[in-house]
């Protein structure tokens, strides 16, 4: 019986590219696996035993351009072409058929050399580590270098990170043959893990480090000098380069993360690179204005003017008062806030004081409202006697109000800036 052309049997053009090939190959393989085929097994095992025969040619430029050129016989032992190949014999091995299509989907080519492309290096790169920092307010404005302890994997000194004794040396793992992986067959299935004689790297050490037990590393305490750069902020990460752990049998050092958290402090607060801080003020300074000293970051106080009649809660900003950021740039700004400082007790004689403010106050603005309900002038349906009494009327008893607001506004001056000592006083 002649043999079905395999670019028949893979359902290709004779142009196929390699990719086109390959995904029509895995497409009929999943279709006529026997475990899909379960009704008619002994077919799907022939179509499938087919189908891996075609590919294994077509998948080989040298093997496809012979049988584009001689066919099938391009394979036979008397055809002179590509001798040893008996895929089409009756002792075909399933074993070598589903081993061939696991690499396949894989990656790998069954042979020897395709499985040594597994095999890893005995060295491996170390971890990255984080260590979290707290700092002071103060350290992010003026920068710091603190020393930092922590535990990690260190070089072994014995052995020079290698993990190789004095008279030891590397060989290639029987286990696995230097495979790196190990593979079992259960049924139509390859199963495939990682040798665990070797680790997976395919190569074993005879007499090892007795130190580091072959590790190359051991784990110790370090203590290292952090440079902590002007104007860092919370939540900001420094990486070190190579400050992590160790790797494995001379394989290159992970990275050190610093992850920074400043505290919060007492008086100020951070808003990027600006300060905030809140500042208590006597009420007489609230009232009539004056000067305020306001501590600084850098603990210089800077004087402040409080003018008169300055409200709760009123702002006030300091130019360049507040931290650097750490790409450079102009100085932040603190912001002073105003809390007034309300005395809690007073004495009899600052309370006549501020009784007397009260009936003052009433008085001005008893006196604010008669002149905006005053009629405008020329509109008034009265007599003349009328409006000349009325307006003598109110222009006596608005001399008489300012008089005594005059009078007694003097004589309130003169008692708070009198009793203004005993308001700092009980203040203090």
């Amino acid at each position: 019986m002649s043999k079905r052309d395999y670019y028949e049997i893979l359902s290709v053009t004779r142009e196929v590219s390699d990719s086109e090939l390959k995904k029509s190959y895995r497409k009929l393989a999943m279709k006529y696996h026997p475990d899909r085929n379960s009704d008619d097994t002994e077919k799907a095992e022939k179509k499938f035993k087919e189908l891996n025969e075609a590919y294994e040619v077509l998948k080989d430029p040298q093997k496809r351009s012979a049988y584009d050129q001689f066919g099938h016989n391009a394979f036979n032992q008397s055809g002179g072409g590509f001798g040893g190949f008996s895929g089409a014999s009756n002792g075909f091995d399933f074993s070598d058929m589903f081993s061939s299509i696991f690499e396949e989907f894989s990656g790998d080519q069954g042979s020897v050399q395709g499985r040594r492309r597994r095999q890893s290096s005995m060295k491996a790169q170390g971890e990255d580590l984080r260590f979290d920092l707290e700092i002071a307010l103060e350290d992010a404005f003026n920068g710091t270098k603190p020393e930092i302890k922590y535990s990690t994997y260190m070089g072994c000194t014995d052995c020079s990170n290698s993990g190789i004794g004095p008279e030891g040396k590397i060989l290639e793992c029987v286990a696995c043959q230097g495979a790196g992986v190990v593979r079992q067959q259960k049924g139509f299935f390859l199963m495939e893990q990682p040798c665990v004689s070797c680790q997976g790297c395919g190569q074993t050490i005879q007499n090892s480090c007795s130190s580091c037990s072959g590790q190359g590393r051991l784990r110790k305490q370090r203590s290292i000098s952090v440079n902590i750069p002007v104007g860092v902020d919370d939540g900001m990460r420094i990486r070190l380069n190579g400050e992590g752990e160790a790797g494995l049998r001379g394989g290159s050092s992970g990275d050190l993360y610093i992850f920074i958290h400043v505290l919060p402090h007492e008086i100020f607060q951070r808003e990027d690179k600006n300060l905030f801080i809140k500042a208590k003020i006597p009420m007489i300074t609230a009232i009539l204005g004056g000067t305020v000293d306001v501590p600084t970051i850098e603990n210089k106080p800077v004087e402040l003017v409080i003018p008169a009649g300055t409200q709760y809660g009123k702002s006030f900003c300091i130019d360049r008062k507040g931290i650097s950021s750490i790409k450079g740039g102009k100085r932040g700004d603190l912001i002073v806030e105003m809390h007034i400082d309300i005395p809690q007790n007073i004495l009899h004689e600052q309370k006549e004081i501020l009784e007397k403010f009260e009936e003052l106050e009433i008085s001005r603005k008893s006196l604010d409202e008669d002149q905006d309900n005053k009629p405008p002038k020329g509109k008034s349906g009265s007599s003349k006697k009328g409006k000349r009494k009325k307006k003598s009327s109110l222009f006596n008893r608005s001399k008489k109000v300012w008089g005594a607001a005059r009078t007694g506004i003097d004589w309130m001056n003169a008692l708070i800036f009198r009793m203004h000592p005993i308001f700092n006083r009980i203040n203090e």
